[in-house]
């Protein structure tokens, strides 16, 4: 038996929205949608998918109580072409576990992290 990969599934207010925000501020492609109720979006190896909101009553708000964290092999550039263009919830900065990184919010208030491995030298 063998997990083969995972795709996190994100509830979302507004789909459309949702969509034009990773395609236009992060370059991702929407791949396939049902409607409102069901989206996937692609850039190179990272895949999400979102769906309309269940349980809305119950939990009046999206939330996610951890982050999706996006590994890349250019951090510097990708935070020049973010920094004045999103919500930063940490700026970019060296981290003594070994990781360059910085976090944005989508328009959702998901926390999305960027990081890359510092060199060991």
């Amino acid at each position: 038996m063998a997990f083969n990969y995972l795709i996190p599934m994100l509830e979302v207010e507004n789909m459309n929205e949702t969509i034009a925000f990773y395609e236009s501020t992060l370059d991702f492609k929407c791949v396939g949608r049902d409607g409102n109720s069901w989206a996937v979006i692609q850039k190179d190896d990272i895949s999400v998918m979102f769906s309309a909101r269940f349980n809305k009553e119950e939990y009046p708000h999206t939330m996610l109580t951890g982050s999706l964290y996006i590994y890349t092999d250019d951090i510097d550039v990708i935070w020049q072409i973010l920094k004045d263009k999103v919500t930063i919830c940490y700026p970019i900065e060296n981290f003594a576990y070994g990781m360059r990184e910085f976090a944005i919010f989508d328009c959702n208030g998901y926390r999305i992290q960027f990081g890359q491995e510092l060199d060991k030298n």
